[in-house]
């Protein structure tokens, strides 16, 4: 196998904020989905919003700013932008159903090639149980992009010819970005548009469970 490092979670979400453009309504999954408020590029303006009812949030406070009733659905402490409102839930999906989102990105368990997506909760332990506030977005939000490591902790891929667990929605995944790689969800297959310095294409294909396309190919 080649060398290679595969991106941290910080990471994967500083690739994925570099690609969001200016003025763009965006909301932020749970997971690695929400390290992207700490990681939006100087001075570029993109509008943040949470399902419970804030538009316009910033990134983390620091620890000695914390406002307890100021969180994200991840129920992670945010701050507020100049502008920014917090509002009743209801108007919040609101939002989300009337496709007022440019985008949203989900974690996910498994992404089908054909852009199927599969990230509900596993068990009644999880801080978010079942499928919580995703379905709205995958099927309300304009985009749908991903956030998730290529594998499970076990080596299975993630990224795979037809999911396995239950689905949040249908067709609806545009663009993956994981540990390994920048990956376009385009009629019905993977297309891999970027990969991490030193991993080979083999290397890639092994981890995936469907075929790999590899057209106009980058390194990060």
């Amino acid at each position: 196998m080649s060398g290679f490092t595969p991106l941290s979670r910080k990471q994967i979400a500083a690739r994925i904020a570099q690609d969001i453009p200016e003025g763009w309504y965006v909301n932020l999954g749970i997971g690695i989905p929400t390290l992207i408020a700490d990681a939006i590029p100087e001075g570029r303006e993109v509008i943040l919003h949470s399902e419970n009812g804030i538009l316009g949030f910033g990134p983390a406070p620091d620890p000695d700013k914390i406002d307890p009733w100021l969180i994200n659905a991840g129920k992670q402490h945010v701050t507020l932008r100049p502008g920014g409102s917090f509002f009743h839930h209801a108007d919040s999906f609101a939002i989300i159903r009337g496709g007022h989102l440019d985008l949203c990105v989900l974690g996910a368990f498994e992404v089908s090639a054909n852009g199927d997506l599969a990230n509900w909760a596993t068990s009644a332990q999880d801080s978010a149980p079942a499928v919580g506030g995703a379905m709205d977005l995958a099927v309300g939000t304009k985009r749908v992009w991903v956030a998730t490591e290529h594998t499970t902790r076990d080596g299975k891929p993630k990224l795979v010819e037809s999911c396995a667990y239950p689905l949040t929605a249908q067709g609806v995944v545009g663009r993956i970005y994981t540990n390994l790689a920048v990956i376009d969800v385009t009629e019905g297959r993977f297309v891999v548009r970027e990969m991490v310095p030193g991993l080979s294409r083999e290397d890639l294909q092994k981890q995936t469970g469907t075929r790999l396309m590899f057209e106009e190919m980058e390194y990060a």
